[in-house]
């Protein structure tokens, strides 16, 4: 059921609680990656721009709920929406509800912003304690989930809050409704051929989206370490490859049940291996079939470049998450590059591409084709999830359009 946006609600003069997801990376005391922050100005440029005012939640990092810790203040977010924005951002409190913060919210004037310090400060929020969320709600005349990167997580300020606020307008974002749309086409409704490229570090974090996604795929690629336990399941030798044994019989399972559909499964056929795992020590040696004992697969193969990337090139849509390798290391990064450049190039053919969040969001923006895909999600654990399926209750709380 298509659900209400911010567009569609009267919001002058109102208090509109917003819960955006500025938990963006900082290295040094400052912010490498603002793109979170970015993509949530055309829901709260909306708010401002109708004359009503923007209360933002979010979290940062992850404290325990035992009060305020520095290093996973939102303060520096803050700083930073004022500068995107061109105007203050009202910052107070050291709790998303202690007295400071909620002077705050009660001194906002009409088109006028405030953050909340970092809603994991307090225990109430992973619990989704009735008592924080009621003081959460009290701030707002309507709620608006702008944080894609947390839907999938019912905590006190996606799940509870909302709860709290029946019977005053419950919307999404922008950027929610930007995520939802990209998603759910691509999993109902994906222009043919439909290619899911999934790598990362284990074959657990992505079987659910394999089960879901095989009948409905023309191919499935797979790299990362997570193709060591596939390999491993065909007696392929690994040397000292990561495997998640216990999963070896459900790789197994994928591949059977692959054989028997009309999805292609591509696996790796070459590796570029190191003796360590690290940047700048060890022994590289590229292996095809077998990888030599004491060697670790680190990345894929000049050979299994090229073959996915002559498939991808073919995709009308193509869903991508996860790296092929240890793309933080140069040495093993190539892989990664060269799937990200063939995304790029099918997109620029007329092919939608989406990005997972996370590390595969991580990586088009280090190689500088983000904007070079049709949409790149903030969220990475959300996005799998959807691709698996799964509904939100964060979203299927809000009202129906």
């Amino acid at each position: 059921m298509p659900k209400k946006t911010i567009a569609q609600i009267d919001v002058k003069s109102k208090k509109v609680l917003i819960r955006v997801d500025f938990n963006v990376p900082i290295e040094d005391g400052v912010i490498t990656d603002d793109r979170r922050i970015r993509e949530a100005l055309p829901t709260i440029k909306s708010v401002l721009d109708r004359g009503g005012r923007a209360i933002l939640m979010s979290h940062l990092g992850r404290p325990e709920g035992k009060g305020f810790e520095k290093e996973f203040s939102l303060k520096i977010a803050a700083d930073k929406l004022s500068q995107l924005l061109g105007k203050p951002v009202v910052f107070a409190g050291q709790d998303p509800v202690d007295a400071a913060a909620a002077a705050g919210v009660a001194g906002l004037k009409d088109g006028e912003v405030m953050l909340l310090e970092n809603v994991r400060f307090n225990k109430g929020e992973k619990k989704g304690e009735a008592e924080y969320c009621a003081k959460l709600a009290a701030y707002g005349d309507a709620y608006c989930n702008d944080a894609f990167g947390t839907s999938h997580r019912a905590e006190g300020s996606m799940v509870g809050v909302p709860k709290a606020m029946t019977g005053k307008p419950r919307v999404m974002g922008f950027l929610v409704e930007k995520e939802l749309k990209f998603l759910h086409a691509a999993i109902e409704k994906p222009a043919k051929p439909f290619i899911v490229v999934l790598g990362g570090a284990k074959v657990s974090d992505k079987m659910g989206c394999i089960e879901n996604l095989l009948p409905k795929a023309d191919t499935i690629i797979v790299g990362g370490a997570m193709a060591y336990t596939f390999l491993a399941a065909l007696g392929k030798k690994i040397g000292t490859s990561k495997v998640e044994t216990d999963r070896i019989a459900d790789a197994k399972k994928i591949i059977d049940l692959a054989a028997r559909s009309k999805c292609e499964l591509l696996l790796p056929v070459d590796h570029v291996c190191s003796t360590q795992f690290s940047e700048d020590a060890g022994d590289i040696e590229v292996y095809d079939e077998h990888i030599k004992d004491g060697f670790m697969g680190l990345d894929i193969g000049p050979k299994t470049q090229t073959k996915y990337a002559m498939a991808i090139r073919k995709a009308k849509t193509i869903v991508w998450n996860g790296p092929m390798g240890v793309f933080e290391f140069l040495p093993f990064a190539t892989g990664t590059q060269q799937v990200a450049k063939a995304i790029a190039e099918a997109t620029k053919g007329g092919a939608t591409s989406i990005v997972g969040g996370g590390d595969s969001a991580a990586a088009v923006e280090k190689f500088h084709l983000a904007s070079a895909m049709s949409h790149v999600s903030t969220g990475g654990g959300a996005s799998l999830e959807m691709l698996e399926g799964k509904k939100f209750e964060s979203v299927e709380l809000l009202d129906n359009a």
